[in-house]
């Protein structure tokens, strides 16, 4: 019974994985190239997801601030799911839907990028996190999967896993977020 599940799960993974088309490769890479040029100027990434998305902005940051392969210089880059006194806060004396957004308002700047992770692309705190971005004049990425949802209207560029199943979404988004990774750290190698 486990092969089963294994087998089935590995197979699911990687159909997922070959169905991602030269357009969508492309789009990975004009990501990378705006977050690259983002870094150039001096700006920073701020990401944020909910739930294994929450996991997923605090990995990416990290590969980010420390390195992901290559020696390179930390770029700036901050996990918004990360400072519990902040989230804790702003959930109780606002709304779970204002948690990000209370941190963009305060911790962004003209120029910075908002990259928001939602495997749905429906999750209303990052959609207002977005909009508090666009006041700011940020960039606004997604990274999304079933179709894109609301963040196809939102984003700048929304990058979207051709799967409707989450963990399947989720595995997807990890490979990508190590993907643009990588081309930064060709980009700023020592």
């Amino acid at each position: 019974m486990e092969s089963q599940i294994i087998k089935s799960s590995l197979s699911s993974h990687n159909d997922v994985i070959r169905s991602i088309d030269d357009k969508l490769i492309i789009k990975i890479g004009e990501v990378a190239n705006v977050i690259v040029r983002c870094f150039k100027r001096g700006n920073k990434i701020l990401i944020c997801g909910n739930g294994g998305s929450a996991g997923d902005a605090q990995h990416i940051s990290a590969e980010l601030v420390g390195r992901f392969v290559r020696e390179r210089i930390p770029l700036p880059s901050i996990a918004l799911t990360t400072d519990t006194s902040a989230l804790t806060a702003i959930g109780n004396d606002y709304s779970f839907e204002d948690i990000f957004k209370r941190q963009i308002e305060a911790l962004a700047n003209n120029g910075d990028i908002i990259l928001g992770i939602s495997t749905s692309g429906k999750s209303q705190n990052i959609i207002n996190a977005f909009e508090a971005g666009r006041l700011k004049s940020c960039t606004l990425i997604g990274l999304t999967g079933n179709g894109g949802g609301e963040f196809e209207k939102i984003c700048d560029y929304n990058i979207v896993v051709p799967s409707n199943v989450t963990a399947r979404i989720q595995e997807a988004h990890i490979l990508i977020g190590h993907i643009i990774c990588e081309i930064i750290d060709e980009n700023f190698k020592l």
